[in-house]
């Protein structure tokens, strides 16, 4: 926790809470300020989504980058945020959205959400990267997104921006002690870096919402639902996400 105490324990040692979060536990104690209350008819199974990937990745565009009607995107990353990401853009009338992934299954799933184009990065160098999205998109995008957590891509998603105001909105999560770096003359003609938490949403009022959203059919949520298992199984959800082969499991217990 931000006191760097925990909540939790296992036999008798201390289990650390992920990023302030706790999951899989049959009971917890939170602040009354971190509930948001949601509709009754909206299905758990499929709302627990909406807790971060799909307001993360939505609220990422329509709140952080404020992407308008004709602009240029480009998504680097099209698991359980990226593909929310191109959601919003769609919802938000970019003119282009373009997703980058290694693995081209993917695009199949971008195109089902509103992609436009796809670019397989598969053994293509940062420059290779940068050149073909600045061909696509006549000059670079308006805005790029960060969703794999990787700081080389971060780089790459920064440096495919338009020279003069391109922005690149970072989602992922890096691993620990990494740092992002670029040559100072990106941000020098214009470029320029952002991050966002939890897409820039206010969790009390801002969930309901896409709760509602989700509800009259603006959006999808089930199809990135492609696992839904019991607890005992939720290693195999780690082995799947790991693998590529799952955009989100569900746990249920």
């Amino acid at each position: 926790m931000p006191d760097g105490t925990s909540r939790f324990s296992y036999k008798g040692q201390t289990v650390f809470h992920y990023m302030g979060c706790s999951t899989f536990s049959n009971f917890t104690v939170l602040p009354e300020i971190a509930l948001a209350k949601i509709r009754e008819d909206a299905p758990f199974q499929s709302s627990c989504y909406i807790g971060c990937g799909v307001t993360t990745g939505v609220g990422a565009v329509v709140n952080t980058a404020k992407v308008q009607v004709g602009d240029t995107v480009v998504v680097f990353g099209l698991g359980g945020i990226g593909l929310n990401v191109i959601q919003g853009a769609r919802l938000a009338g970019a003119g282009m959205i373009i997703g980058v992934d290694i693995n081209p299954d993917r695009e199949e799933w971008g195109r089902r959400f509103g992609m436009t184009a796809f670019l397989n990065s598969k053994g293509l160098s940062r420059e290779d990267v940068v050149a073909k999205i600045v061909q696509m998109t006549d000059g670079g995008a308006d805005y790029t997104f960060d969703a794999t957590g990787n700081t080389e891509v971060m780089r790459t998603a920064l440096e495919a921006c338009h020279r003069g105001w391109g922005t690149s909105i970072i989602i992922g999560v890096a691993e620990a002690g990494k740092e992002i770096a670029t040559r100072p003359f990106q941000l020098v003609t214009g470029r320029n870096w952002r991050g966002t938490a939890f897409g820039g949403a206010k969790g009390r009022t801002d969930v309901p919402k896409i709760v509602d959203m989700y509800m009259t059919g603006k959006i999808e949520i089930d199809p990135m639902i492609t696992h839904v298992m019991g607890l005992e199984e939720i290693n195999k959800a780690f082995d799947l996400m790991h693998a590529g082969e799952s955009i989100r499991s569900v746990v249920v217990f």
